[in-house]
């Protein structure tokens, strides 16, 4: 008597487990499935010296002062070529219990590994990135945070599996379908594209000549990308501070939307501004006031050191730096948090048996970028601000 066929299609609680299996092995490797995608296939554009994507104008020769970068807003952009519900995604999508797939990497994400933190927010999608001589020029239309999720968590994914499959030998791209589909990740005409603004925080005592900066660890089980790494802080999605229409205009703006990052992940403050009901009124707001004062009078400084992609995941941030002279740090994060909502803040242990910050220096600096699972933008940007670390600094005491 003949036997039964078998069935080799998985079960959707197999296809889910597997699923699962492959988003745990990409939060806990990050760091490593970037390093043995950069070896195996080194991708053209990378800043030099650094683990980041960026096209040449995307990073200027010189740190350009916050108040020089241009937005320029563009409501109605043209709909772009891939969105992460391609057919080239399919042999990662798992199964529902009905037996359907998942068309939505977000979706997946939201039944199967949830992380605290994980709402579809309106976002200012990055359109155009123009250089000049009077200061670099972006281009922002509207865009959605599952844009990230859908496109650049799946690719990772996608790696992730390949790699977890073929851990003796390189990576076939024909095992990475999606990936090839995405072709040039800075083209911003062919995805949506949700930028972050990272912003490497320093403390710098002008006196002494030290200066020393914040470091971040992100908790996988908190955040939805980038989780098991360290970077700088604050980092956040350039976005509204929620998604009532009259926040769109307000809240474009990167020094406000760097004070709001500063306010939640350095002093652990709500992010509900109230923006539902009406928009926020910076001109009040004592934090906002005290530190544009401090801009006005060279206390507080940024600058803008440009814009790049990580190789693995595609997300894209906008590098800034704040420096803040000692005092004025000092005095406006006298309660800054060791936790957040997104992870934990880094630091040594000085004589005194605090938690300080991280010495800005050489040795640091090659230690967090080359030894150190830290995420490429964070790497880029301390890379960055080290090779420009006079004209940021300042002059030293005499």
């Amino acid at each position: 008597m003949p036997s039964a066929p078998v069935n080799d299609r998985p079960t959707p609680s197999d296809s889910g487990a597997q699923w699962r299996r492959v988003r745990g092995f990409l939060n806990d490797q990050r760091y490593t499935l970037t390093g043995r995608l950069l070896a195996e296939n080194p991708p053209a554009g990378l800043i030099p010296g650094t683990p980041l994507l960026a096209r040449p104008h995307w990073i200027p020769e010189q740190p350009v002062p916050l108040e020089r970068v241009r937005l320029t807003w563009k409501p109605h952009a043209p709909a772009a070529l891939v969105n992460g519900s391609e057919p080239e995604l399919d042999h990662i999508r798992p199964h529902r219990e009905d037996g359907t797939a998942y068309r939505d990497y977000a979706d997946a994400v939201r039944d199967l590994a949830k992380p605290r933190l994980f709402e579809n927010r309106n976002c200012y999608r990055l359109l155009d990135v123009e250089a000049s001589a009077a200061g670099p020029r972006l281009t922002f239309g509207r865009g959605r945070y599952f844009d990230v999720i859908n496109i650049c968590e799946a690719a990772a994914h996608e790696y992730a599996a390949a790699a977890l499959a073929s851990p003796d030998k390189p990576v076939d791209p024909s095992a990475t379908p999606f990936r090839v589909s995405v072709a040039d990740p800075t083209d911003l005409a062919r995805r949506p594209v949700m930028a972050a603004t990272s912003t490497l925080t320093i403390r710098n005592d002008r006196a002494t000549g030290h200066a020393e900066f914040v470091l971040h660890w992100r908790d996988p089980e908190k955040v939805a990308s980038g989780g098991g790494l360290y970077q700088v802080m604050p980092v956040g999605m350039f976005q509204a501070s929620h998604d009532a229409p009259w926040n769109e205009q307000n809240d474009f703006d990167l020094w406000r939307a760097i004070l709001r990052e500063l306010s939640e992940e350095l002093l652990g403050d709500t992010e509900d501004y109230g923006s539902e009901l009406a928009p926020i009124d910076y001109a009040i707001w004592p934090l906002n006031r005290s530190l544009s004062a401090a801009r006005e009078d060279g206390r507080l400084r940024i600058f803008w050191l440009g814009l790049g992609m990580d190789p693995l995941t595609f997300v894209t941030d906008m590098l800034t730096v704040a420096v803040f002279d000692a005092d004025l740090f000092d005095e406006t994060f006298q309660r800054i948090v060791s936790t957040n909502d997104e992870g934990r803040r880094v630091g040594q242990e000085d004589a005194t048996g605090r938690s300080a910050g991280i010495p800005f220096t050489a040795e640091q600096v090659d230690r967090l970028t080359g030894v150190e699972p830290m995420q490429p933008a964070g790497a880029a940007l301390l890379r960055l601000a080290w090779q420009h670390r006079n004209a940021l600094l300042g002059e030293p005491p005499r």
